[in-house]
């Protein structure tokens, strides 16, 4: 098998690339090492942290689905590795491996000034969660906001297929009681880049909206979001 530099090898095994495949100066401990972390994209650094694939998918293709599928800012906020064991169909271990990244990130980002999130209308909503547009398959999300419309929690709450999304309005609101939220901003994408507001979206919206209601919770919006566009259903 010949070696390829990391151009050439994303462009001609975009979800199959295998460490040994790559050139040593194009290897992400090696391309570290030599070039320096910003160089880096952000599959070959979450790579770096899984360290091995299995049998059926490398490293590599690893980190692309996984970002692909449950994308960057989804992984920010997500405690639970069971649940992102589940959803993505990796080892548990993969999964802690992944929440212990984030998380000494988020510690560390939150000891920082000016670290708080703040979300009091839909295009801050959508530029938050903006990179839902280019997933592969349908993501519901949660934003859990305090009195001060700060972001205290973020989760992919399901993963559905390329087409369709399985959401109970329980999931929905549970983070919100663990957390402390007072509101919630509910987005889920449309992988097929059309925006048109589906009878289920209205269902769901209707049953969150009535839900929030008797939990004293608000469900301040609702936004589809396809590609690098957006529409809310309140």
């Amino acid at each position: 098998m010949g070696s390829y530099n990391l151009q050439d090898a994303k462009k001609n095994h975009p979800y199959n690339l295998r460490i040994r495949d790559l050139a040593s100066e194009a290897r992400p401990r090696e391309k570290m090492q030599q070039q320096g972390v910003n160089e880096l994209s952000s599959a070959e650094l979450l790579a770096i942290i899984l360290n091995n694939g299995h049998k059926k998918e490398g490293v590599l293709e690893l980190s692309h689905r996984v970002l692909k599928e449950y994308g960057s800012s989804g992984l920010i906020f997500q405690t639970k590795p069971e649940k992102i064991a589940t959803d993505l169909k990796i080892s548990l271990i993969k999964a802690c491996q992944i929440v212990a990244c984030f998380e000494l990130g988020r510690r560390f980002f939150q000891n920082k000034p000016n670290g708080t999130i703040t979300i009091r209308a839909s295009w801050q909503a959508f530029n938050h969660l903006k990179e839902m547009g280019a997933l592969r398959k349908e993501n519901f999300r949660g934003l859990y906001l305090n009195s001060h419309y700060q972001l205290t929690h973020d989760e992919v709450i399901s993963i559905g297929t390329s087409t369709s999304s399985l959401v109970d309005p329980r999931e929905v609101f549970r983070p919100a009681l663990e957390y402390g939220a007072v509101a919630i901003i509910v987005a889920h994408n449309h992988p097929s880049g059309n925006l048109e507001v589906t009878m289920a979206d209205k269902k769901i919206t209707k049953q969150l909206k009535a839900a929030g209601n008797i939990l004293g919770i608000d469900l301040l919006d609702h936004l589809i979001i396809a590609r690098d566009k957006f529409i809310s259903l309140i």
